[in-house]
């Protein structure tokens, strides 16, 4: 069984920085990708950014040049380096891994979220 925590959240200022990480435990099937969402209150769950397996990276728009996500094989570890913060970046923070049975067939798991919040 897979699982997937998350730590490193909590409050800071506008422009401050915050690094969350995502420790998975299990190796069911193969990996696809793992990533980063959030969701503010009364807001949809928004990708924030993705790593694929082979070290490809993708990033919403509204983070592009602020976060930086990278990924510990050995350590089947993920981060989320956020620099540059704003208000609106607060948001439950949430670690996403698909990975591929042997029959093709792609399964999500998700962490448990991490608050984050941006303000004086």
């Amino acid at each position: 069984q897979v699982r997937l925590v998350e730590s490193g959240g909590g409050l800071v200022q506008p422009g401050g920085s915050l690094r969350l990480s995502c420790a998975g435990s299990g190796s069911i099937g193969s990996l696809v990708a793992m990533g980063w969402y959030r969701q503010a209150p009364g807001k949809q769950r928004e990708l924030v950014a993705t790593v694929t397996s082979g070290g490809s990276t993708d990033y919403a728009g509204s983070v592009k040049g602020r976060f930086t996500i990278s990924r510990d094989n050995a350590k089947n570890t993920v981060f989320l380096q956020m620099n540059s913060l704003k208000p609106e970046d607060t948001a439950v923070y949430y670690c996403n891994e698909v990975r591929k049975s042997p029959l093709g067939l792609n399964y999500n798991f998700w962490g448990q979220g991490t608050q984050v919040t941006v303000s004086s």
